[in-house]
């Protein structure tokens, strides 16, 4: 009797656990970039952004670097951060909407997450007051001082990419990061979800669909 009751209890220790340091390469996008996951909850995310140049078929995203012709559009495209490629390095790209909801986006076996997929996350690490320090690198290198609350339990590993707005201007690099959810609120705008360097909390806001942010893939 004895015997069978530790058994028990070690088969009750076999849970599936968060995984805080991140796999060796999870997925590859069309453009050969790896990527590196980890398991919060039941969900497996991507530790990086999100800085394909092709659709997972092979087809080319449009990188749009005049500031009108970004407004206009109603279809896929990207930018990096100031038309500068050397920030896609650290940060990723900037995609708009139009791309996300291609549903090509990500490598196979990802997708972009929905806005409740968000939430789970969210929800998971306490709520979203708390859940943006937990989700945020820690540290003064890519963000703003004092980057409040940056924990980076989950190995998340959170970036401020900044964003590219709708009139072809970039803003908040190193300030604030904006991943965008695959929900669109209405006809022109879409759920995202921000991280700041000044609190330790997630924003949910919608913006518009044409406005460039970063996306961080969730395995299917």
């Amino acid at each position: 009797m004895f015997f069978v009751l530790i058994l028990a209890n070690s088969c009750k220790k076999d849970k599936k656990t968060d995984s805080t340091t991140p796999t060796p390469i999870a997925a590859t996008d069309a453009d050969g970039n790896g990527y590196h996951s980890v398991t919060i909850g039941t969900q497996v995310w991507m530790v990086e952004n999100l800085k394909t140049t092709k659709y997972r078929d092979g087809l080319v995203i449009p990188n749009v670097t005049d500031a009108i012709a970004w407004f206009n559009l109603a279809t896929g495209a990207y930018s990096n951060y100031n038309n500068d490629a050397d920030n896609s390095a650290d940060y990723g790209r900037l995609y708009n909407w139009y791309a996300v909801n291609t549903g090509s986006l990500c490598p196979t076996g990802w997708h972009v997450p929905t806005d409740s997929e968000w939430t789970t996350l969210t929800t998971y690490l306490g709520g979203e007051n708390v859940a943006g320090g937990k989700l945020k690198e820690i540290g003064t290198i890519h963000w703003k001082s004092p980057n409040t609350g940056a924990t980076n339990e989950k190995g998340f590993t959170g970036l401020p990419g900044g964003y590219h707005h709708s009139n072809g201007t970039f803003v908040n690099i190193g300030d604030y990061g904006y991943w965008w959810s695959f929900t669109e609120n209405d006809t022109g705008n879409a759920w995202y979800r921000n991280l700041s360097y000044g609190n330790g909390g997630v924003g949910r806001y919608y913006n518009l669909k044409r406005d460039g942010l970063s996306v961080r893939c969730l395995k299917d």
